[in-house]
């Protein structure tokens, strides 16, 4: 018996958004065979991780670190290409600076030698419990992340299997937590914890298997890729086209379109529409369910279930660029971190009481340290970041008043703490609030990091890599597994590929080989 493979078009998949893990999506489909179209409605690929070009200077907008640079190394493989020969990836050294009121600091650096000598520095009774720490996290990452985050936890089966582990594991003591067991300087335990920040999530209260950023550190450095992680979207984007796939910015889908409770494809807001085989969605996970589907009736992720969920925090950020700068304030690197008076009483307000304190942490970003293309000769680039509470609280703060008022709050800070004389050299300014990412990224609450991930807000907990509601529908980025973050979500999209079948031609091709 002789059988011809089949002549029809290939599978047709639908990516909404072009974010990292949208765009990591849409490779290893592309990969598979796939005939992939990226739907995004802004300018520009990269969704938080896109930059935007004012003045000379390259504001990049999100994400600034590469942590494990094997996610993408991995996901370039299965698209039989090489990242390093597409990306330009550099290490950091010292991968980001620590400063405290009290004038102490902490640097993050490769080496476990040049580590041990900062701990020993800041208090060298705590040596011993650092060390322990070390392997505590060696231990999470290994199950949290190359075990549970790079496999589908879709079924409750998979949860069950693993509680055990969670338990051995402590996973239901905090980060914070777990951090005060081991150290008992409370700057130490700052250094230790604060990682879930950057994730959306408290570190007072996520589980302390976030514990295991540190091993990652340790083991796979800090990246920085030239460009800005823009470029690592922008290569993205070329790997996709190379496949047959496109990308197109400008277009933003309205809804999922379904029948029969299965997902048929996409309609955008100016009334098109494009079939699909698969449908993949990177919008938010709360905005998938919320409003892509709003015309069907959902049994778990209903607009209830979204209300009671736990936001990240929201995002303060000022992007800003100064005038004959680049040789001033030699002391500070590409990336430092400028504590306030409080640690825990801050959290407290942003996670817990909804409040914009008068006190503030930043996350500065200088790009400029590294990569001079990210503004004109002689000239610096910044971005200062400030966590605030999301929109969802009564007392909720109306940014179009405040926005100007906090931004001045953070010159203040960074002038007297930092960069004396900063004010009389800034040319370019532009300041992103919970209420942009709301409109721009189209994020529930203006949350900087979709759900929080709260061990019961994690894994089985949290929205599906596919979907419950709809057949067809899966879901990708920080809103869903692993989580968020530039590893969580590439890695999410190799979970989601292992639950989408193989596109109509491969199975007709397979099929035809067998037959000869």
């Amino acid at each position: 018996m002789n059988m011809s493979p089949s002549l029809h078009a290939p599978s047709h998949a639908v990516v909404i958004g072009a974010g990292l893990g949208g765009l990591a999506s849409a490779m290893r489909l592309g990969a598979r065979g796939f005939r992939v179209t990226v739907l995004d409605k802004l300018d520009t690929p990269g969704g938080r991780g896109s930059a935007i070009h004012q003045g000379g200077h390259r504001f990049d907008l999100g994400p600034t670190i590469v942590t494990v640079p094997q996610v993408f190394e991995d996901l370039w493989a299965a698209c039989g290409r090489d990242f390093h020969a597409d990306v330009d990836l550099r290490p950091m050294d010292p991968f980001y600076e620590i400063r405290w009121q009290d004038g102490s600091n902490f640097f993050m650096r490769p080496t476990h030698a040049e580590m041990l000598a900062e701990v020993e520095k800041l208090s060298p009774a705590d040596v011993p419990g650092y060390k322990a720490f070390l392997k505590d996290a060696e231990a999470r990452y290994h199950f949290g992340f190359q075990d549970l985050g790079r496999r589908p936890m879709h079924k409750l089966w998979d949860l069950i299997k693993v509680l055990p582990r969670f338990a051995m594991l402590r996973a239901d003591r905090s980060v914070y937590a777990h951090a005060k067991r081991r150290v008992r300087d409370p700057r130490l335990q700052m250094a230790l914890s604060f990682h879930p920040l950057f994730i959306g999530g408290d570190p007072t209260r996520v589980t302390s298997m976030y514990a295991l950023v540190s091993h990652l550190e340790a083991e796979f450095g800090v990246h920085y890729a030239m460009g800005g992680v823009a470029a690592i979207a922008d290569a993205m984007v070329r790997v996709i086209e190379a496949q047959g796939g496109q990308v197109i910015q400008g277009a933003e889908v309205d809804k999922i379109d379904v029948t029969e409770r299965r997902a048929t494809g996409v309609t955008l807001t100016d009334g098109q529409s494009l079939q699909a085989d698969v449908v993949v969605s990177n919008a938010d996970a709360g905005h998938t369910y919320d409003r892509l589907l709003r015309h069907v009736p959902k049994k778990r992720w209903s607009p209830g279930r979204l209300a009671k969920s736990r936001w990240s925090m929201g995002l303060f950020v000022w992007y800003f660029g100064t005038k004959g700068t680049r040789d001033k304030w030699k002391d500070v690197g590409h990336h430092t971190i400028l504590n306030g008076p409080r640690y825990q009483g801050l959290i407290n307000d942003i996670f817990i009481n909804g409040t914009l304190s008068e006190d503030m942490s930043l996350y500065v970003h200088r790009p400029t340290v590294t990569d001079p293309t990210a503004a004109p000769d002689g000239d610096d680039t910044f971005y200062a970041l400030s966590p605030v509470p999301h929109l969802g609280w009564d007392n909720d703060v109306d940014w179009a008043a405040e926005a100007d008022v906090y931004r001045e709050k953070v010159l203040h800070v960074l002038e007297s703490q930092m960069m004396p004389g900063i004010r009389d050299h800034i040319t370019e300014s532009l300041v992103f609030t919970p209420e942009t990412f709301r409109d721009r990224y189209l994020s529930p609450m203006g949350a900087g990091f979709s759900i929080e991930p709260r061990i019961l807000q994690s894994a089985w907990f949290r929205p599906h890599n596919i979907s419950e509601e709809v057949d067809g529908l899966y879901l990708a980025g920080a809103g869903t597994h692993p989580g968020a973050g530039l590893p969580g979500v590439v890695a999410g999209a190799e979970v989601l590929d292992k639950l989408v079948p193989n596109p109509a031609f491969a199975m007709d091709l397979t099929m035809a080989q067998a037959a000869e």
